[in-house]
């Protein structure tokens, strides 16, 4: 699939931040080292910085366009590159909060990922990570629809897979890694002044792999 575009997903920075400030405010520790696992454009990793300003903090994405729109952005934070489907079992580094906002969706086997991520934690750590309910979102059910129909199915020949499981696969998982956890759902309700505007949003997301 081809490289995110920083600036089309920068578009609308505001309403995509709005899931992290609420997953880090539910975050109860005093941090020393964090890592921020598909840090994009380094938006949520700014908000760590804000609320854990004596943290050492780091932000990872596999993307460069990103990585040079975090760098740029937020000169204070570091940013390295770094393929979370691959690399996390790799890691020899601990932390005490591995943090990710609308990342691992787009990662194959949240069992093994979640696990991986678990891994990187010090002793009392915290895995705070959130998730777009995609598949229950009438727009990705457009999007799959139209990709695999008769005009469209020769042409889009990679549609976009839809990685993440179900509420109780989440339970059962975290519930095999994890002593004490919390799950919880939340809508957000954007307002746009237009279907373009709809489109424009999906351009920088879920509907890179029908454009590509």
């Amino acid at each position: 699939m081809s490289d995110w575009n920083a600036e089309l997903y920068s578009k609308f920075e505001k309403n995509r931040t709005l899931p992290a400030v609420d997953l880090v405010k539910a975050i109860e520790a005093k941090p020393q080292r964090i890592i921020d696992i598909g840090c994009g454009i380094g938006n949520s990793t700014a908000v760590l910085a804000e609320r854990f300003p004596e943290a050492e903090i780091i932000g990872v994405d596999s993307s460069d366009d990103m990585l040079a729109f975090a760098r740029n952005a937020h000169p204070s934070i570091q940013f390295i590159k770094l393929d979370a489907e691959h690399d996390l079992g790799k890691m020899d580094e601990r932390y005490d909060i591995v943090f990710s906002n609308a990342c691992i969706q787009w990662i194959p086997n949240h069992r093994k990922l979640l696990k991986e991520m678990m891994g990187l934690l010090n002793d009392g750590g915290v895995l705070a990570v959130q998730i777009p309910a995609q598949k229950k979102h009438p727009m990705h059910a457009l999007m799959k629809n139209i990709a695999l129909s008769e005009k469209w199915s020769q042409k889009i020949t990679s549609p976009r897979q839809y990685n993440e499981l179900s509420d109780e696969e989440y339970f059962d998982v975290l519930s095999e890694v994890s002593g004490s956890f919390r799950m919880w759902e939340t809508t957000y309700f954007h307002e746009m002044p237009s279907y373009q505007s709809i489109l424009e949003w999906y351009k920088g997301t879920g509907l890179r792999p029908c454009l590509e």
